[in-house]
């Protein structure tokens, strides 16, 4: 009976799996709507400048940066399914997860090209700020520390 139990408290996994999905599909909704609110926008005043050409580029890199955490969150909701659900589901196979191991080096590549893009955000905001230099040191140190732990955990 406490083995039946333990294994059908793998189920549990669900509630992760169902709040990852949710997060992932409103993160992705909502990147969708503020792309075509931007656009709408920029149609809408008809007055292109370059503030405007900045203020559209730094709207889509934000974006941008929804559509990744989305990702993120999608990856995670399949990866957790997949461990703890259904490992026969039909993915890419870029996609398919065996172990924790290989949700965490997905999840860790997908954190890597969301901290650029935020780094982009900054960049594109920039006002000559020394604040930048010391932030995109610290995203550097935290990409060198991730690659440094993927290098170790293939060793």
């Amino acid at each position: 009976m406490i083995q039946r139990m333990l294994s059908s408290s793998r189920y549990l996994v669900l509630v992760a799996v169902a709040g990852t999905f949710l997060a992932a599909l409103t993160l992705l909704v909502y990147g969708g709507i503020s792309v075509f609110q931007l656009i709408a926008d920029a149609i809408m005043h008809g007055e292109i400048s370059s503030k405007t050409g900045k203020t559209l580029v730094l709207g889509f890199i934000e974006a941008i940066d929804l559509f990744l955490l989305g990702t993120v969150f999608f990856i995670i909701s399949l990866g957790l399914y997949e461990l703890f659900i259904d490992d026969t589901i039909v993915l890419p196979a870029w996609l398919v997860i065996h172990t924790l191991d290989d949700l965490k080096n997905k999840l860790i590549g997908v954190i890597v090209v969301v901290m650029a893009v935020v780094f982009l955000g900054h960049v594109i905001k920039w006002h000559g700020e020394q604040e930048l230099i010391w932030f995109g040191g610290s995203i550097a140190l935290v990409t060198a520390a991730l690659t440094w732990f993927l290098g170790n955990k293939k060793k």
